[in-house]
């Protein structure tokens, strides 16, 4: 792992504008991303967590250009990608790539599963005819599919075979980072397991950067070098897995670990539940100070007033509270 940030967010905002009327007048805006500061290393996995709606999502998608920017820059390998457009962007997005979601809407169901891991092959204009084929089938190999599965149809497979298709789909352009958007949450526990050991396989075989999305901690935990935990459209809390686990220091990431379940028995019936009161704030128009301060236990008066900014409290550990 470099030392070098492969990718800078630097005061990224995505907000999306609300209109009534035939006019279709602007009354407002959704501030999905709102302020948010990242950085991550090549050969790094940093871990995106937080609740839905948090807009973590959205996130990911503005970093690949899927979402307009509102403000702030997405620095990649030493371009501003907010500035980049036409063939530049289209350059530079072969090496980016993203895992998506649900591995059955991010398929093209009209399309057989070779034809979906060949078209960035296309689209980019790397290799001939049968050299793209010989890649569909080294692709289909590297991630644990028979080249017999090329001529099928996306509904023909399972969840865990479409989402090693869409991996595959990924990787065709050899890129250098891997945006992964919840990758397994529509899977079975079992197959949740062979995707992340496979993403893992991956990432030291072609030297994979990832930006891992996810609202599991214990899937988080197991594949991130850091932890950054997101409220609301901001980073409240950014560290290494280990110090963020045994040492947090933001009340809203210790109210998501108190959720995590510990497989014994006894040392979860002696752990103290932290349980937040209300609900999570509308993006639309979100607290003043601290977005937190409405369901915070340890609220203060300036935390309502004042916004805090993400300082580091201690080597590789990052939080916005005004109590650290």
């Amino acid at each position: 792992m470099s030392d070098v940030p492969l990718l800078e967010v630097k005061g990224l905002k995505v907000h999306f504008p609300v209109t009534q009327g035939l006019l279709q007048r602007s009354t407002g805006s959704i501030k999905a991303v709102d302020g948010l500061d990242l950085f991550i290393s090549q050969g790094e996995t940093v871990g995106l967590v937080g609740e839905s709606g948090c807009g973590k999502t959205t996130a990911a998608r503005a970093i690949i250009r899927l979402e307009r920017l509102t403000a702030g820059q997405v620095i990649f390998d030493g371009e501003d990608l907010g500035r980049l457009k036409g063939e530049r962007l289209r350059r530079i997005r072969r090496k980016i790539q993203m895992v998506f979601q649900d591995p059955y809407a991010s398929l093209d169901p009209r399309m057989k599963v070779g034809a979906i891991v060949e078209e960035p092959l296309r689209v980019h204009g790397l290799g001939t005819a049968p050299e793209r084929k010989r890649r569909v089938e080294e692709l289909f190999e590297v991630v644990g599919l028979n080249s017999y599965f090329a001529g099928r149809y996306p509904h023909e497979l399972s969840g865990g075979q479409r989402q090693r298709v869409g991996i595959a789909r990924a990787l065709a352009p050899n890129p250098s980072l891997v945006l992964c958007d919840e990758p397994t949450s529509a899977l079975d526990v079992s197959i949740r397991a062979q995707i992340i050991n496979l993403l893992e396989e991956l990432q030291e075989r072609f030297r994979l950067t990832y930006l891992f999305i996810a609202h599991d901690l214990a899937v988080v935990r197991h594949i991130s070098d850091r932890i950054a935990v997101m409220y609301l459209g901001k980073i409240v809390e950014l560290a290494r897995g280990d110090l963020l686990y045994e040492c947090s220091r933001h009340p809203y990431t210790r109210a998501l670990l108190s959720a995590v379940p510990v497989p014994d028995p006894e040392v979860e019936a002696r752990r103290e539940r932290v349980v937040l009161s209300g609900d999570v704030p509308t993006p639309d128009n979100p607290p003043p100070g601290c977005h937190f301060h409405t369901r915070c236990a340890t609220v203060m008066e300036i935390c309502r007033e004042e916004e805090p900014h993400l300082v580091e409290v201690a080597p590789h550990h990052w939080v916005a509270c005004h109590r650290n």
